[in-house]
């Protein structure tokens, strides 16, 4: 079992020290991991790595001045020092007054939740067991080579298990452990004209019975690359956008970025007094759910101490809360919410993505990003995708060297329909979406 007890010790221990070397107030966290991965390819374990790491991070408010530091060195000894001379450092910095932990009484866990984040499996996987799954893994890809000119195959797994405490000096302490397993591939397949179109998919979880089959990532990942082939710009223009569900964390990350504490305090938020306002369409929900059992992003307590809960971003199109934590809540005047978000939710809608294809004359399947960037002063976007032209619901052919650009207003005010296929895989619990009339320029 990954235990915590010894890192209670060793976080209390600092913020102890920290207190007696002239801190007002101070946040130790420490945490412990053990990560293993293995990748395969033509039949040879090529890369087969264990990783361990322990941490000490120490937040000080020291008239009114503040800092943060880490070290990975917790002998008793070094953590000492290291606590010395972070006081010592912190002193020679500009006051922040608005620095300051939240009153005790506000800090806390959230009560009657379990959410069942540690698997006491992953400590039994023996080395024989993680060499035998990446080998399977290898082989169903291997098994399906018939489906295209198979340029290499990679076949990769990993498993990991981390305990983490924070103590605070105004009492309040919180303990978080985890599990994840995961495994994925890449294809690379060799097109006629030379190119050499890639694809890669991959799953994790806290649990592994609660990971896809080898067949199914198999399945997917052929399906992904032999999508590729082909590729290249069709004409530009407006079209329906079919986001695969994978891929709409991309997305969403326009709207979280402006709902920020920081960036309302710098005035690079297109958001600022937009609360209560319509920003998407009346169509559009976007929930924070802290407490989904197993969920990868799902956690008690949050970056200032306080207890989660679930929280509505979006509702009906309008804009419900900011991303506050307290720091910025000081500065701006405001009540603190959350500094960031957990479990990102879109609920999902009655209709397959494939349904909602079939009644579209042309649209595009947006299947992954590729750089761009945004503005969040400004709510423009642009990024570079690559996907799949549709027609009535059937693949045409493979689109890439393309980009969308625009406004956060415009595209989410073109939101037209949720579909039904939610990924249960990662900190976006969503739904493949359907945005109504989006520019897509070549490149």
């Amino acid at each position: 079992m990954m235990r915590h007890d010894d890192l209670l010790d060793i976080a209390r221990r600092a913020v102890a020290q920290a207190r007696a070397a002239g801190a007002q107030e101070a946040v130790a966290s420490a945490s412990r991991g053990v990560a293993v991965e293995l990748s395969q390819r033509e039949g040879l374990l090529e890369q087969a790595t264990e990783s361990r790491s322990s941490s000490l991070g120490i937040r000080l408010l020291v008239d009114d001045r503040y800092s943060s530091h880490g070290t990975s060195d917790l002998r008793l000894d070094a953590v000492e020092v290291f606590i010395q001379r972070a006081v010592a450092a912190t002193r020679l910095l500009e006051p922040d007054p608005d620095r300051a932990l939240p009153a005790a009484e506000a800090c806390g866990v959230a009560e009657g939740v379990d959410l069942d984040s540690y698997s006491e499996d992953q400590e039994g996987l023996s080395t024989g067991q993680r060499r035998q799954q990446v080998a399977d893994l290898e082989a169903a890809l291997m098994a399906r080579s018939d489906r295209g000119a198979l340029r290499s195959t990679t076949a990769y797994t990993g498993d990991s298990r981390s305990a983490a405490v924070v103590v605070y000096s105004n009492g309040f302490e919180g303990i978080n452990r985890a599990t994840s397993f995961g495994y994925g591939a890449t294809i690379t397949l060799e097109d006629a004209d030379g190119k050499l179109p890639e694809a890669s998919t991959g799953y994790s979880a806290s649990h592994d019975p609660d990971l896809p089959g080898l067949a199914f990532v198999a399945d997917e990942a052929w399906e992904r690359a032999l999508r590729r082939i082909g590729g290249g710009p069709v004409p530009s223009g407006r079209y329906p956008m079919l986001l695969e569900n994978r891929a709409v964390g991309k997305v969403l990350g326009i709207l979280l970025g402006p709902m920020g504490g920081s960036a309302l305090h710098y005035g690079r938020s297109c958001l600022d007094g937009k609360l209560g306002q319509r920003v998407a369409a009346r169509g559009f929900d976007l929930l924070d759910e802290p407490h989904i059992v197993r969920g990868a992003g799902s956690r008690l307590f949050d970056g200032d101490g306080f207890p989660t809960r679930p929280r509505a971003l979006v509702r009906g199109g309008e804009l419900q809360c900011f991303l506050m934590n307290q720091y910025y809540a000081r500065k701006l005047g405001r009540d603190p919410t959350t500094g960031s978000t957990s479990n990102l939710v879109i609920p999902p809608g009655a209709r397959s993505p494939q349904a909602i294809a079939a009644d579209l004359p042309r649209a595009i399947r947006v299947e992954s990003f590729l750089g761009g960037n945004a503005n969040s002063t400004t709510g423009d976007f642009s990024f570079g995708i690559r996907g799949t032209l549709l027609e009535h619901g059937q693949a045409t052919r493979s689109v890439s060297e393309m980009n969308i650009a625009g406004n956060l207003f415009e595209l989410y005010e073109r939101f037209a329909e949720a579909a039904d296929d939610v990924r249960r895989y990662g900190t976006s619990r969503v739904p493949s979406v359907l945005f109504d009339d989006i520019q897509f320029s070549g490149m």
